[in-house]
């Protein structure tokens, strides 16, 4: 399965969002887009999870029936999908779920969290949680959605300078075979931890490719004449 994007462009009210840009990511890819703060770093991401059509160039999903809305999730974008800063932690958990469709009562979100190790901040203002603890429990409400395939990630740097926090659940995810964008704007590139794919490039550098790690082996106990293992 891969997304395509082929010199995508988007044209907003008031002259150009996004300047002709070209992706492909596949399942187990992780790819670093880098543009100017601005809408036009989210406008790529939507328009990568078929929200926004393109004024010109074409975005579409290969080796898969389904489409672009039920294969890509976008991750907290501004001013799209982000969560109200107000709300605690247990109600945007139980927005998303609800959101995925899933169980998302009382019982139900508490054992998310629970599952996830952050029961302790349930009550928790979500504008109060650190950026790296934001950024994963988004990341993985998404990636539990029915027929996602693709993780755009929004701009987390916007919250933090600490590259690593979000670029270690990037990998995680490319590391359980999802496809995986991560938009940034205000990281240097120089601090970036490869060479990311640019805004308004048609040429660009190959995402990184992770696979599930090998299963440590099993030791086979020694099988005695009678059949019976000793």
């Amino acid at each position: 399965m891969q997304v395509r994007a082929d010199r995508v462009s988007l044209e907003g009210h008031h002259g150009p969002l996004l300047p002709p840009t070209s992706l492909t990511v596949g399942e187990g890819d992780l790819a670093i887009v880098h543009g100017e703060p601005g809408v036009g770093v989210t406008a790529f991401g939507l328009a990568l999870a078929g929200r926004l059509k393109p004024t010109t160039g074409t975005v579409h999903a290969e080796g898969v029936d389904a489409g672009l809305a039920e294969l890509v999730a976008v991750v907290d974008a501004p001013g799209v999908s982000e969560p109200d800063d107000a709300l605690c932690l247990r109600v945007v958990v139980g927005e998303e779920l609800a959101l995925a469709h899933r169980p998302a009562g009382k019982e139900d979100v508490a054992r998310w969290l629970a599952r996830h190790d952050v029961a302790p901040f349930a009550g928790t203002r979500f504008e109060n949680l650190v950026p790296a603890l934001r950024t994963r429990l988004l990341t993985e409400l998404a990636a539990e959605r029915k027929g996602v395939r693709v993780l755009v990630l929004d701009t987390p740097d916007r919250h933090t300078s600490d590259v690593e926090s979000w670029t270690a659940v990037a990998r995680e995810q490319a590391e359980r075979g999802l496809a995986v964008v991560v938009l940034t704007a205000t990281t240097p590139l120089s601090a970036l931890p490869f060479a990311p794919a640019r805004l308004g490039s048609a040429e660009q550098p190959e995402p990184q490719h992770h696979t599930l790690p090998e299963p440590e082996p099993t030791e086979e106990l020694p099988v005695s004449t009678d059949g019976v293992p000793e």
